[in-house]
């Protein structure tokens, strides 16, 4: 890792109408709208899915870093992110984030460790540590067979 401060530099462009262009230096442009929930188009990546999703990616990327460090074989994981939205203290704003991770593991390894693991990249997740909001982490272990997972 470089040292800190880091900076990270997005471009955004729009008109009174439409998508929005989201750039950045090397990564493939996206576009966003507003959710369905606020009158948008839906069926495309919004400001809000866009915060769930990179509170995700964190997770995944701080668990690998984590699981690595502690020597931890692993086999798969899914991150799935709910973000709330609410209003508070007269602001509309995420009052939550609940972080709901699945690692699939050979049976043979500890569960406990597993979930302290987990523990441990949510605590690690910078992007979520940025938030002010409460923060759930519901955590699922599935162990699998080895020859099953060879063969998968």
């Amino acid at each position: 890792m470089q040292p800190l401060p880091h900076s990270y530099l997005v471009a955004a462009a729009g008109s009174t109408s439409g998508n929005v262009s989201l750039t950045a230096a090397d990564v493939p442009p996206l576009t966003s709208a507003p959710p369905s929930q606020f009158g948008g188009p839906g069926g495309q990546w919004s400001p809000e899915s866009l915060l769930c999703a990179a509170i995700a990616s964190c997770f995944i990327l701080s668990f690998r870093a984590v699981a690595r460090a502690s020597g931890l074989p692993w086999v798969h994981l899914e991150c799935e992110v709910e973000g709330v939205l609410a209003r508070s203290a007269g602001v509309t704003r995420f009052t939550q984030i609940v972080i709901r991770p699945v690692l699939m593991v050979v049976e043979s390894i500890n569960t406990a460790t597993c979930e302290k693991l987990l523990s441990k990249a949510e605590h690690g997740c910078l992007i979520a540590n940025s938030l002010n909001c409460s923060r759930e982490l519901q955590t699922e272990i599935v162990q699998a067979p080895a020859e099953a997972v060879a063969a998968g």
